[in-house]
């Protein structure tokens, strides 16, 4: 794949809003792409690189990464009735409590500032994702909410996305 620039124009900052996770709410062949974080206020992800760094007896520190673990926390992420992700994550870990599911659900990070506008903008699907809500619950007055945190697992298939005026995605793997 060529190297890919920001769309943003330069000397103009990116918005938090140009990166978006999805959550795949219907089969792996017929994917529906959901956003991810609905009234999450604040959310990024963390890259764990496994650095490992040692000094040889000459006194020369060495470092060696791998491959890094991504993930990423929704919090808070307050419940909404229009918001799909949430309704099938809620109905896996609260309704089923189906771990399997949990820890095999299909996602797509989407680069909306990276790559050509509106039609082929970078994106990263990942096959075997968990999904960890971590409490359900909230003050008293407020809203009901649900935590979660995602580890982007699986094979990691690059390519393109666009995002019709609808709001419908369509991935492009290559």
């Amino acid at each position: 794949m060529p190297e890919i620039t920001f769309n943003t124009g330069s000397g103009k900052t990116i918005k938090r809003e140009l990166l978006v996770a999805y959550l795949n709410t219907s089969t792996t062949s017929t994917a529906v792409w959901s956003p991810l974080g609905k009234r999450v206020t604040d959310s990024e992800q963390s890259y764990d690189w496994s650095e490992d760094s040692s000094q040889d007896i000459l006194g020369n520190t060495w470092s060696t990464m791998k491959k890094p673990v991504v993930s990423q926390d929704f919090d808070p992420y307050d419940l909404d009735g229009g918001d799909v992700a949430a309704l099938k994550i809620w109905n896996m870990a609260v309704k089923d409590q189906d771990y399997v599911s949990l820890a095999a659900q299909d996602m797509l990070i989407v680069h909306l500032y990276a790559g050509t506008a509106d039609t082929a903008m970078f994106a990263e699907r990942y096959s075997a994702c968990s999904i960890r809500p971590s409490s359900l619950g909230g003050e008293g007055g407020g809203n009901l909410g649900m935590p979660i945190s995602v580890t982007y697992g699986g094979t990691r298939t690059t390519g393109t996305a666009s995002v019709s005026t609808a709001g419908v995605v369509t991935f492009s793997a290559g």
